[in-house]
């Protein structure tokens, strides 16, 4: 027996998660969506920090220093297929809930550990954030202007890109790897790996003017003209991606961009010039009106939304990008699926009752 509202297609799988923040959470937010049933272990009188990347959890309040708090846990952690924790190394050890004794105890359990710097090295047992695990990466250096600093970009890309999806991945395909051996293992998701991996694409491609890591240079780091953003009549903003000949040609045809425009799109000695020629254009109308005349062609187009009103973007909105559930928008479950859809689910204060029935159903 499981959650019944739960009918994703990871409807059946018990997961225990240790709070927080950051990618953890966000990690058993994805199961969660896909209909894992997800126990959050939590300290008493927690306060959801976020109700959207919290959501979906059967709540547990635990003294993890506590003889009771312990045992509860181990007993939780019995009958899982997923363990998701976020501590320094050490800390579960310590605690007598590292992976030793735990698979000891549950030999096919997945024992996820999600780390900024990872299990081991020099500065795994050191304190950080997602801005210094992009920084030593080779990802940070790239972002921002010319002759600038680098731009933290949120903490999209270290938490997340390289932190919760890289460790969601590594679960799946140690569940995955189970049905063989049926046996379960430790994943070790640190985000200077995922970082790292995220930068392939960067790191195997061969250098030049236009394709190159240089900050605020190359074709993808904002120097192109046909390829960064640009101010509008009413001081809102656009994007173009017009990277392709044909959707460039179509860009400059359709906005009847100047006609010099169309000659030496991929010199980088042409850029600054295009792009200033691109700005006064751009400023001429406002960002309504180069919607109604780009949005929908191939001139790869599109405004640069708030988040705040993405909801109502039409695409978004006939997507469901955005769902109200409980008085508040969250943003819908992602990837989509055809057979067994994910849906939102309310978190409860139920997780001692999960576990208990977690051990009759053996």
């Amino acid at each position: 027996m499981t959650d019944s509202a739960s009918k994703g297609p990871l409807t059946g799988l018990k997961v225990v998660e240790f709070q927080g923040i950051g990618p953890g959470p966000h990690v058993a937010m994805l199961l969660a969506d896909m209909g894992a049933e997800v126990v959050r272990i939590e300290r008493e009188g927690h306060v959801p920090m976020n109700t959207v990347v919290e959501r979906a959890r059967h709540r547990a309040a635990v003294d993890l220093k506590s003889d009771n708090g312990r045992a509860f846990v181990k007993s939780a952690l019995a009958r899982a297929d997923v363990l998701i924790e976020g501590f320094r190394p050490g800390v579960m050890e310590r605690l007598g809930l590292g992976p030793e004794e735990m698979l000891a105890a549950n030999p096919r359990l997945v024992y996820a550990r999600m780390t900024g710097w990872g299990q081991d090295g020099p500065l795994a047992m050191a304190a950080g954030h997602d801005l210094n695990y992009i920084a030593i990466t080779g990802a940070l250096d790239a972002i921002g202007k010319r002759n600038d600093l680098p731009i933290p970009p949120q903490n999209l890309v270290g938490d997340f890109g390289g932190g919760s999806m890289y460790c969601a991945l590594g679960i799946l395909a140690a569940l995955w790897e189970r049905e063989r051996s049926g046996k379960g293992q430790v994943v070790d998701a640190a985000i200077v790996d995922g970082v790292t991996s995220l930068m392939s694409f960067f790191y195997g491609q061969p250098h030049s003017a236009l394709r190159t890591t240089t900050r605020g240079a190359g074709l993808l780091g904002g120097a192109a003209h046909f390829y960064r953003c640009y101010t509008c009549k009413d001081g809102k903003e656009i994007s173009v991606g017009a990277i392709e000949p044909q959707f460039y040609a179509e860009l400059l045809q359709r906005a009847d961009a100047p006609e010099k425009l169309r000659e030496g799109q991929m010199n980088p000695a042409n850029w600054d010039d295009y792009a200033d020629d691109l700005a006064a254009m751009f400023a001429t109308k406002t960002q309504a009106e180069w919607c109604e005349l780009l949005e929908g062609t191939d001139a790869c187009f599109a405004p640069v939304v708030p988040l705040d009103e993405a909801k109502d973007h039409p695409h978004m909105k006939a997507r469901g990008a955005f769902v109200e559930h409980g008085g508040r928008w969250h943003t819908a479950p992602a990837p989509r699926f055809d057979r067994t859809p994910n849906t939102i689910r309310d978190s409860a204060q139920d997780g001692e009752a999960v576990v208990e029935r977690w051990s009759r159903d053996g």
